[in-house]
């Protein structure tokens, strides 16, 4: 159980205006990320090459003049806003231990889901070279290897798959903007249909990758899990592929917009 001392320090971590200013521009950062990945899978929908996830973004980045300086930017800024996921979730205070946990189990992972981003910037920063693809079997067949190990690999992407529902719930219903300070007149508008699009598009492809691994978990076949890129293949193998592609390509964009709009508008 946390304690107070604990929740106290968090507070004033949460309070702290450098760290916010931070986390604003770990926003941004993401945005920069989404809209990268959302290029690359337009680009694949029209018949190009390329990775469309994370890894392939990031080396698009370090590839173009500067990109070594910008890489271990975007890796900052994408720890700060992990960090300050982490100080939210622990200094979270709601009357219901449910919601309470609820909330902290959200800040949490959103908080390791930024820190491993900006762990695969520093890396490629660094020069290497990672396959979100190939990490993602290995990590499979480790995972399959151990006792239960199917159980435990089908859990992880039943939940990986409900995230991304809930993704779509909330472009449906609108209710990020609880999260977000929608400015007024059409700007708002405009940012509120981004917002729209860009979750559903999300809440597509991970839902996507939550298939991919409940698939590898019933079938007992690394091969069949998958992250983002995977996620692209698996779409272009069904009727009407390409346009799907370009509409995940397309929302991934329109997310990354919402991004910079939320580093500014975000309720901190």
């Amino acid at each position: 159980m946390t304690g107070k001392p604990v929740k106290a320090a968090a507070r004033d971590a949460e309070a702290s205006t450098p760290l916010r200013a931070l986390a604003r521009g770990g926003y941004a950062a993401n945005g920069v990320v989404h809209v990268l990945i959302g290029t690359i899978a337009l680009a694949i929908a029209f018949g190009g090459q390329g990775e469309g996830d994370q890894s392939g973004a990031f080396r698009a980045i370090g590839d173009a003049p500067l990109g070594f300086l910008a890489l271990w930017l975007l890796a900052v800024l994408l720890w700060a806003l992990g960090v300050w996921h982490l100080v939210a979730g622990v200094a979270v205070s709601r009357r219901s231990d449910v919601k309470k946990w609820a909330v902290r189990v959200a800040e949490f992972g959103q908080a390791i889901v930024f820190v491993a981003l900006g762990v695969i910037a520093a890396s490629v920063a660094l020069g290497a070279r990672p396959d979100a693809e190939q990490t993602a079997e290995d990590a499979s067949r480790g995972v399959l290897a151990i006792p239960g190990g199917a159980v435990l690999l089908g859990a992880v992407g039943l939940g990986i798959g409900i995230g991304g529902i809930a993704f779509v719930v909330m472009g449906v219903r609108r209710s990020f903007r609880s999260k977000v300070a929608i400015p007024p007149g059409r700007l708002g508008r405009a940012v509120t249909v981004l917002g729209v699009i860009g979750f559903i598009a999300k809440g597509v492809s991970l839902a996507i990758i939550g298939v991919l691994l409940v698939v590898a978990a019933v079938t007992v076949d690394p091969a069949a899990a998958g992250g983002l890129d995977g996620a692209i293949d698996a779409l272009l193998g069904v009727v009407g592929g390409p346009f799907l592609v370009g509409f995940v390509g397309a929302g991934f964009v329109a997310y990354g917009v919402f991004c910079f709009f939320r580093a500014r508008y975000a309720k901190l």
